[in-house]
């Protein structure tokens, strides 16, 4: 019969302490890029701000513009004939909702750390708006 070892002492509290830490970091994280989220749209650019997707998303006319993930990445909402072009970028990739589930075309998960300077967080808002101003797929088809 297999002996079983115990779990060395304070290691499960250190496993506790560092998934508490992920999520605080994280949480740290999604408060600066909301912030910079904020500057980098226009003026009247976002009508409120909601909880959508486990993270935040910025609406304006009822429509997301853009959303920080749970993971403090950025979900962008992009036109579907830039789809292929964009999820080619760096720390780009199709979104899922749960694993292995992919949101379709025209949604993009983007890393936090791909949207360290101004210049990237600003050419993904910039795509989120130029899709936002089409309107949506619903009202293109109508």
């Amino acid at each position: 019969m297999k002996e079983w070892k115990r779990w060395p002492p304070g290691l499960l509290e250190s496993i506790i302490v560092t998934k508490t830490e992920k999520r605080s970091l994280i949480m740290e994280n999604s408060t600066d890029l909301a912030e910079r989220i904020r500057r980098a749209l226009p003026e009247g650019g976002c009508d409120r701000e909601v909880k959508m997707f486990g993270g935040l998303a910025f609406m304006h006319d009822d429509r997301m513009i853009a959303c920080i993930s749970r993971d403090g990445g950025l979900l962008a909402r992009i036109a579907p004939e830039r789809d292929a072009e964009l999820v080619r970028r760096p720390g780009a990739r199709r979104a899922e909702m749960g694993e292995g589930r992919s949101m379709g075309t025209g949604w993009i998960a983007v890393d936090l750390h791909q949207l360290d300077s101004e210049e990237e967080l600003r050419f993904w808002v910039d795509a989120c708006l130029d899709f936002h101003a089409q309107g949506s797929l619903t009202k293109r088809a109508k």
